[in-house]
């Protein structure tokens, strides 16, 4: 059965973000498509990407989550009615820097496991209990590699 790459459609709401990693757009494809074709996808189904600012993010995490606060990634998975739309992400440019260099690690590196993790988030996993966190992770650490990032969940 033929595999499916994702159609994505980004949109750079915040300027910072292609001034401080030109190259966002392709890093944020590429963890995507990596992420279908590690699972296989049988289908053609499309999503949409938000780059944005904390502003944006902590607006919508409100709205959305009841939580008042900026946060890195956010995944909107559609309603299946809206199928072949799978869903939206979401990223806080402040929160997304600050982090990767808490982390001692680049941009690039971040956004590609939040990518990941985004993208995994939309197809249906998710970490809300031990069992299911750990399934996410190891399936995050094995699509990163492949795509050579080392392992997110490592204390430096």
């Amino acid at each position: 059965m033929t595999e499916f790459a994702p159609l994505i459609d980004i949109e750079v709401e915040h300027d910072d973000w292609t001034d401080a990693l030109p190259e966002v757009s392709a890093v944020v494809t590429g963890a995507i498509e990596a992420t279908f074709a590690y699972l296989g996808a049988k289908e053609q189904l499309d999503l949409v990407v938000l780059l944005t600012d904390d502003a944006e993010m902590k607006a919508l995490n409100k709205e959305f989550r009841q939580k008042n606060a900026p946060t890195n990634v956010l995944s909107f998975p559609a309603p299946d009615m809206m199928h072949p739309h799978l869903g939206d992400i979401a990223f806080g440019f402040e929160t997304c820097v600050r982090e990767a260099k808490e982390q001692k690690k680049t941009l690039k590196a971040h956004v590609t496991h939040l990518s990941v993790h985004g993208a995994l988030h939309l197809l249906g996993y998710d970490h809300i209990n031990d069992p299911e966190a750990e399934e996410m992770e190891d399936l995050e650490r094995k699509i990163l590699h492949g795509l050579g990032i080392a392992d997110p969940y490592l204390e430096k």
